[in-house]
């Protein structure tokens, strides 16, 4: 690891032709990426799609003229470097390698991409002291710069009308399935059915440590096991609802948290200011589910109000019964 970073060649240290070298090298990895994004796009955001493809064609026309000038300048041999190769240049996260990238990460990534490197050529050209060089490096800027507007007339092109609309309404959706639904689902199921058990052991043991442990194990428990349920039941191929992983992690760690919500109240030793405690987080608990089924999942406020409040009310009252008795 040591020796590869000691390696390195300072981006001051690069003759002209190993900068042109480089730009070559940049394009064609770049023309790669948006070849990538369109694949990963093209059933789901067709338009979408069709820039990326119209971004690359960009790319690709840019490493020719750069390689023409190359052969112009230097001859046919050009020299093998590489963004890696350079300390300090800027580089690309590999994020077109991960699975389930939404479309408005697709979309910043590609963006930045754009911004980076024509910064990058602006601060270089800055910074050295060679007329040819500076120049070298201006036009380079102004390449990036020129991809850039290229990009926003593909879009504008191919998004026009209501296709981003029905794209952003297609991501949201996805979100929606894949997050927001299963953990919503856990945050129900956390806040509610641990209300009986914690509440229960609350008032008949009076006990603000013994009913903080059984809140931690209901919690816990309660999350482990929607968490693994929502992941297997679906693998989301047919059903669309994305990958089983992330729709477990959504569902297991809400699970956890509505239930902890209550519990953690109790590492206050005095046993009645925490259950006043743990009874105020409960009503925030059930008016932030309300809220969420309303913003995300369009059910009228009044109405989730009504069912998760009342739902809550019926189980607290069920465990408070329970334990006082």
């Amino acid at each position: 690891m040591l020796s590869a970073l000691t390696s390195r060649r300072r981006f001051a240290d690069l003759s002209e032709q190993e900068v042109l070298a480089l730009a070559i090298s940049s394009e064609e990895d770049d023309a790669r990426i948006y070849r990538s994004y369109a694949q990963r796009l093209r059933d789901d955001y067709p338009a979408t799609a069709a820039v990326f493809d119209g971004m690359a064609t960009e790319e690709d026309g840019h490493r020719q003229s750069l390689i023409d000038l190359h052969r112009h300048r230097f001859g046919d041999t050009i020299p093998l470097i590489r963004r890696e190769h350079v300390a300090g240049f800027y580089a690309r996260r590999p994020v077109w390698l991960q699975q389930g990238l939404s479309l408005v990460t697709i979309r910043a990534e590609a963006a930045g991409m754009e911004k980076d490197a024509e910064a990058f050529y602006l601060r270089a050209a800055a910074a050295t002291t060679d007329a040819g060089t500076r120049r070298l490096l201006g036009d380079l800027a102004a390449a990036e710069g020129g991809h850039q507007r290229a990009a926003e007339g593909l879009e504008a092109a191919h998004l026009a009308g209501t296709a981003r609309e029905e794209e952003d309404l297609t991501a949201r959706r996805q979100f929606i399935l894949t997050w927001v639904q299963p953990g919503l689902a856990g945050l129900m199921d956390g806040s509610v059915s641990t209300l009986a058990p914690i509440f229960a052991t609350a008032f008949a043991t009076q006990n603000s440590w013994t009913t903080f442990l059984v809140g931690l194990a209901a919690s816990v428990g309660a999350g482990i096991s929607m968490g693994f349920t929502e992941a297997a039941h679906d693998d989301g191929v047919l059903s669309g609802r994305g990958s089983p992983w992330k729709r477990g992690l959504a569902s297991g760690v809400m699970t956890m948290l509505g239930g902890l919500g209550h519990a953690l109240p109790y590492l206050i030793p005095d046993f009645w200011t925490a259950t006043a405690l743990a009874i105020a987080v409960v009503f925030v608990e059930l008016w932030a589910i309300a809220w969420i089924q309303n913003r995300f999942m369009e059910t009228p406020f009044l109405r989730a109000a009504l069912q998760v409040v009342l739902g809550g009310a019926l189980v607290f009252a069920a465990g408070a019964l329970i334990g006082g008795g």
